[in-house]
């Protein structure tokens, strides 16, 4: 259950008989501890006539239980000071709050109620739905937003759940209601789906026993493993245009489809992005577009490798009588990296970067309960926060090169522009 004495983080790890993986981290900072429930009930398990189910339920899973009405889930956190976080992205939701360590026990058990046994009052669906509907018309005129939700679709296509709005449409959204809420809780929300980090100022044996309490009674059961489609390797470069000609600044998206998270290149990958987009001011992209010919009012890249390839993605957002100049220079800078990859210089000091800013990211609870769970999703090991930067030192300059060769190819490029563009030469290459 608990790896080797060693230095580092060090967290004890328990697996329940029902397959319940509990994660926990005596840290002494302040007299408080940190719950961070992982759920594998993300977007991508949508049904694909429903999208945005997932995040609905995220929207409503605090409203009620089959024990406490929403004002009493309110009043219960409210008395201890505690606020409950609920956020979701692909692959998990998480349900994430902080309380002093003697409140240890009754968190844990209005965490585990509200988790486990939701009711998706209709008053409060009803008020949700509004919500979310106001959210996605808030997309729609985000050019940023219509920028990169067309380009996750251009890379993936709409039948891949990384293809599809997060939040849905508004006939998916219209279409949700408590039955259907119910239906994707009761077949994600299972025990073997769920994996639990408590981080703060109790001891592990403490913290493990009172989540067992609260979750080890529930029977095994395991979610559906996610099935995605494959995603064919792009062989042309393609282009979109939405045009939003009363916006004053024009929005580009431009991205590949990369590697899995598990693939060992994934280390000269991360160092490959930091270089390209995150490094000093924004990287190469930052120094040259954005301070050097002052074309963009934000330029980065991103990379998110998954359990399926995920994208690698430059944002920039610009004048619109920037934009063809605005991807020239990106095309530029990639063609660059790829035919003559980083420097010495850039790789020392993004190595340096990344290691050093890795005790900054463990400063919290937090944020050693955001690593864990991570370490824990990609099946990284106990020991992942010593071995990180080992794996970082032996990348060298011709790895990042392969990677850099692999995927940054704007002649396999996806690009789309949104913004008040004509879209003569969003697709073009000089």
């Amino acid at each position: 259950m608990t790896g080797p004495g060693r230095r580092g983080l060090n967290p004890s790890r328990s697996q329940l008989s029902n397959g319940t993986v509990i994660l926990a981290k005596e840290s002494r900072v302040t007299p408080a501890v940190t719950l961070h429930a992982q759920f594998s009930a993300g977007s991508a398990f949508d049904p694909p006539a429903l999208g945005g189910v997932a995040h609905f339920v995220s929207r409503t899973i605090d409203r009620g239980t089959r024990t406490r009405s929403a004002d009493q889930i309110a009043d219960d956190l409210d008395n201890r000071g505690v606020s409950l976080a609920v956020t979701i992205n692909r692959h998990v939701l998480s349900i994430v709050c902080t309380c002093l360590v003697e409140d240890l026990e009754p968190m844990l058990r209005l965490l585990g109620d509200v988790a486990m046994n939701p009711v998706f009052p209709d008053a409060d669906v009803a008020t949700r739905r509004g919500e979310i509907v106001t959210l996605i018309r808030q997309d729609e005129d985000s050019p940023a937003a219509m920028a990169n939700e067309a380009l996750m679709a251009m890379l993936y296509g709409e039948g891949h759940p990384y293809g599809r709005p997060p939040r849905g449409t508004f006939a998916s959204v219209e279409a949700t209601d408590r039955a259907a809420l119910s239906a994707f809780h009761a077949a994600r929300f299972k025990s073997a789906g769920l994996s639990l980090a408590m981080v703060g100022d109790v001891e592990p044996a403490r913290a493990i026993d009172a989540a067992t309490a609260v979750f080890g009674a529930a029977p095994p059961a395991m979610p559906e493993p996610p099935v995605f489609p494959s995603v064919p390797a792009a062989t042309n470069r393609r282009a979109r245009v939405i045009p939003m000609m009363n916006k004053a600044q024009a929005d580009i998206a431009y991205g590949f489809t990369s590697i899995l998270r598990a693939d060992p290149a994934y280390y000269a990958y991360m160092l490959m992005n930091n270089v390209l987009g995150q490094y000093s001011i924004g990287g190469r992209l930052g120094d040259r577009i954005r301070e050097k010919q002052g074309m963009a009012y934000y330029v980065f890249s991103s990379l998110d490798a998954n359990v399926v390839p995920g994208p690698l993605i430059v944002r920039a957002g610009v004048s619109p009588a920037n934009v063809d100049r605005a991807i020239r220079s990106i095309d530029e800078e990639l063609t660059n990296m790829m035919r003559e990859g980083p420097t010495e210089k850039e790789l020392d000091e993004s190595r340096q970067y990344l290691i050093g800013s890795m005790p900054r990211n463990l400063e919290t609870n937090l944020g050693i309960a955001n690593f864990l769970q991570t370490a824990e999703f990609f099946g990284l090991g106990l020991d992942h926060d010593l071995r990180l930067p080992g794996l970082l030192q032996a990348v060298s300059l011709g790895d990042v090169h392969d990677a850099a060769r692999r995927v940054l190819d704007p002649a396999r490029a996806a690009v789309v522009v949104a913004g008040p563009y004509s879209g003569q030469h969003a697709g073009t290459r000089t």
